[in-house]
């Protein structure tokens, strides 16, 4: 690994040790916020582990002059970190109650850099294309190609992929020719991305 880059992971990793992770949590919920694994954040959804979010994050690499497309918003946590490491950040929720109180909390931290949309996340956010970078915390049954569609040429994608139980995390690299490398990181478990690409495909 290049000394750059283990600068680049240095700064993230401190960052993400100072983010407070109780504030994108439920009363409930907030003595929890630093054990290492997923906790409810209403509506059926999660928010992920904090090693998982820090994993994810450094495989992305996001850059500060990137624009960043983010499949579902959820707390707002992984939103936060990609924030602060990027230009701009797009994110898109399919539950507009989480989308609102996202919104609602990244402002009070002060980013102004972050453009929330409610609907269909596995659709993207194509007249915002193309993105440096795309981050899907929602697991597809298949590849969307709409998304890969909307990824610049150099660019990073990280999605996970698979049946219900165990998905494979694949980070998707896109070719200047329009093809694309995949690679997997690791096997994870997400919750399901609703609609064409869903195992229920509803």
């Amino acid at each position: 690994m290049k000394r750059g880059m283990i600068m680049k992971y240095e700064e993230l990793e401190a960052f993400f040790r100072s983010l407070d992770r109780s504030q994108f949590l439920e009363d409930e919920f907030r003595d929890y916020a630093y054990v290492d694994r997923p906790l409810p954040i209403g509506f059926e959804q999660t928010i992920s582990q904090p090693s998982l979010v820090l994993m994810m994050t450094a495989h992305l690499r996001p850059e500060k002059d990137n624009k960043v497309l983010e499949i579902g918003t959820g707390s707002g946590y992984q939103t936060c970190i990609l924030a602060e490491f990027s230009k701009e950040v797009f994110t898109i929720e399919r539950i507009s109650d989480l989308t609102v109180k996202a919104q609602e909390r990244l402002k009070k931290m002060g980013y102004g850099n972050i453009h929330f949309r409610t609907g269909d996340g596995s659709l993207g956010w194509p007249e915002e294309a193309p993105f440096d970078r795309i981050m899907v915390t929602a697991a597809a049954a298949s590849l969307p190609f709409e998304l890969i569609s909307q990824l610049k040429e150099g660019g990073l994608m990280l999605i996970p992929v698979g049946p219900q139980d165990f998905q494979e995390l694949q980070l998707i690299r896109k070719k200047k020719d329009g093809t694309f490398e995949v690679e997997t990181v690791e096997m994870v478990r997400f919750v399901e991305m609703k609609g064409k690409y869903g195992w229920n495909k509803k």
